[in-house]
C-alpha cells in the first residue's frame, strides 16, 4: 500500500479544451496519465490536487470522472481554481454513486484516512494584503478555515497536507497557511496550480517541520509521485 499525489489533470473528454496548445509537455498527456498510473495497485491511493476537469458542470465532467475512476487505486480529490463543475461535495458524491464510480473520495471540510496517517487539505488561494481585493480576502479566510477544520479532524495522527495553491511561491507567502502547517506539525505539503515558466519559481524543500513538494501534472510528467509507503 502506498500514497501518491499529482495535480492538474485538466481533463476535457466532454469539452473542447486541448492542453497541447500550452506546450510540448502536454502532448499526449492523457496517455501519459494512463501510463503514469500503472505504477499504482488496487490497494494504493492517489491524492489529486485540484483542476481535474475543464467541464462547466458536474454532468459535463462525467466522462472525465469515469476516466479517473478507471485508473488504478483509490483517488482522493480536492477543488482547484478551474474546477467550474464543482457545486457541493455531497452532490458530487451522489452523482459518483449514480454513475457507478466507487474509487473517488472528496477532501473538503474533512480529512481522509490513509492507514494511520491523515490526508488533510483544501484549495487554498493567492492573496496579498497590499494588492488583493476584499473578495479575494474573503476567499482566503474561508480557505484558511477549511484547512484548519481538516487539520483538527486529523486528531493526533501524522498529517499530510494537499493544496491546490502553493502557500509559498517566488516572493509570495501566505503566513496564515504556513502558520497552520507549523502549528499542526504537518509532515508534508503537496501543491499544484503552477505550470510552464512559472515552475521556475516554485518552492520545494523543508520549512520548519514541513516538506514542500510540487506535483503539477506537467511538472512531474503526469506520473503520480510516491509520498508514503
Amino acid at each position: 500500500m502506498a500514497l501518491y499525489a499529482i495535480g492538474d489533470l485538466h481533463l476535457s473528454f466532454g469539452s473542447d479544451k486541448p492542453m497541447d496548445i500550452f506546450g510540448p509537455r502536454w502532448d499526449g498527456y492523457v496517455e501519459k496519465l494512463r501510463r503514469g498510473f500503472e505504477r499504482l495497485g488496487a490497494e494504493d491511493c492517489c491524492v489529486i490536487c485540484g483542476d481535474l476537469s475543464w467541464a462547466m458542470s458536474l454532468e459535463g465532467a462525467r466522462e472525465d470522472f469515469l476516466f479517473i475512476d478507471s485508473l488504478p487505486g483509490r483517488k482522493i480529490i480536492l477543488k482547484g481554481n478551474h474546477d467550474y463543475w464543482w457545486s457541493t461535495a455531497s452532490k458530487a458524491m451522489k452523482m459518483f454513486e449514480a454513475w457507478g464510480i466507487g474509487t473517488i473520495e472528496i477532501l473538503h471540510n474533512n480529512c481522509c484516512s490513509y492507514g494511520d496517517a491523515a490526508v488533510c487539505g483544501t484549495r487554498g488561494w493567492f492573496y496579498e494584503e497590499e494588492t488583493g481585493s476584499q473578495h479575494d480576502r474573503k476567499i482566503m479566510l474561508r480557505e484558511i478555515g477549511r484547512l484548519e477544520t481538516s487539520l483538527k479532524a486529523a486528531g493526533e495522527r501524522d498529517k499530510y497536507v494537499f493544496l491546490h495553491y502553493p502557500p509559498k511561491y517566488g516572493d509570495y507567502e501566505c503566513p496564515e497557511i504556513l502558520e497552520l502547517l507549523s502549528r499542526y506539525s504537518a509532515k508534508l505539503c503537496c501543491t499544484g496550480h503552477i505550470h510552464g515558466p512559472g515552475l521556475r519559481r516554485i518552492f520545494e524543500g523543508r520549512l520548519g517541520q514541513t516538506e514542500f513538494k510540487t506535483v503539477s501534472g506537467d511538472y512531474v510528467d503526469f506520473i503520480p509521485q510516491k509520498i508514503l509507503d
